[in-house]
């Protein structure tokens, strides 16, 4: 072999071996027996499943005031992990109300029971197809998570999820579900103009009323809605009483919080199970109740009109 031959070689094997290494290759399976749940992250191009290693620890008792929506999300569940038909779920509402963190509860009350759970976001819900495929001839159950989930109009990742949901030409597989949360029922933004029925104008719509099926057709792709209100003073306050609880305070302590607690929510402008829990970490965290919140005392000399916030 002539040397100008065997340098070519060498140097074909090293544009070889440089042009493998940026390549895509194919999705390398997880260690299932290392997590209950997994999130699908983008590595070099492909979207992989990885352990996570410190899965919440919130527990079904640690939510309070949702107990129809907790009933319902369970039942459908239980459903689902038994093997028997079940849905995919849409959990809708006010902020801070809980959705999420039911969705984390249910899978620590269905962990042993084979049930793994893999978040993604909506920016890679173009590649979910191929998430449900790489897990479609696994024993376990899966419940593929997508948190706050909206999509302003043209988003590619609107059109997987419907395929995915119910639409395409490939059956679903029967160890997958999809469930979502969002602030929006219907997952995109809704104008008045599409309540009109016609509009002038270039760009105005000939079928106005197909417009607004388009806009609801993925939400209704989600056999089960779950729907999650705002909540009142006292429902808040047992919130925060359940928290502070869980944080080691006692009655007497808990008592004493209540006017605090207001104010922090006032402050914030809301009473959800999120500001409640913000604020029992805050107060559980100074290491005595008696030190008081800036600008209130803990005691007889809050403000008056707090009972009304």
């Amino acid at each position: 072999m002539s040397a100008a031959l065997e340098s070519l070689l060498h140097r074909a094997e090293g544009l070889l071996a440089r042009l493998e290494a940026v390549l895509p290759h194919a999705p390398v399976p997880p260690d299932w027996g290392v997590s209950t749940a997994f999130r699908a992250r983008r590595r070099q191009g492909m979207l992989c499943l990885e352990p996570v290693r410190a899965v919440s620890r919130i527990a079904l008792s640690d939510l309070q005031e949702v107990a129809p929506q907790k009933e319902k999300l369970l039942r459908n569940t239980a459903q689902f992990v038994a093997g028997r038909p079940a849905n995919n779920v849409l959990l809708t509402g006010a902020k801070g109300t809980g959705k999420s963190s039911l969705i984390k509860a249910v899978l620590n009350e269905f962990s042993a029971q084979g049930l793994r759970l893999i978040e993604i976001d909506k920016a890679d819900l173009v590649d979910l197809p191929d998430v449900v495929e790489q897990i479609a001839d696994r024993p376990e159950r899966f419940v593929v998570f997508c948190d706050d989930l909206s999509f302003d109009e043209g988003e590619a990742s609107y059109k997987a999820l419907k395929s995915v949901l119910d639409g395409s030409v490939a059956a679903a597989s029967d160890n997958v579900l999809i469930y979502a949360t969002s602030n929006r029922r219907h997952l995109l933004p809704e104008k008045m103009a599409d309540n009109l029925g016609g509009s002038r104008g270039e760009h105005g719509e000939i079928h106005p009323g197909e417009a607004v099926e388009e806009k609801i057709s993925l939400s209704e792709r989600f056999g089960l809605w779950i729907s999650f209100y705002p909540f009142s003073q006292a429902e808040y306050l047992t919130i925060v009483a359940q928290w502070l609880r869980h944080f080691g305070l006692d009655d007497v302590a808990i008592a004493a919080a209540r006017q605090p607690s207001l104010v922090w929510a006032l402050e914030r402008g809301s009473r959800s199970g999120r500001v409640a829990y913000q604020f029992a970490r805050d107060l559980a965290g100074r290491g005595a109740v008696g030190e008081a919140l800036p600008g209130l005392a803990i005691g007889d000399n809050a403000p008056e009109g707090l009972d009304h916030v």
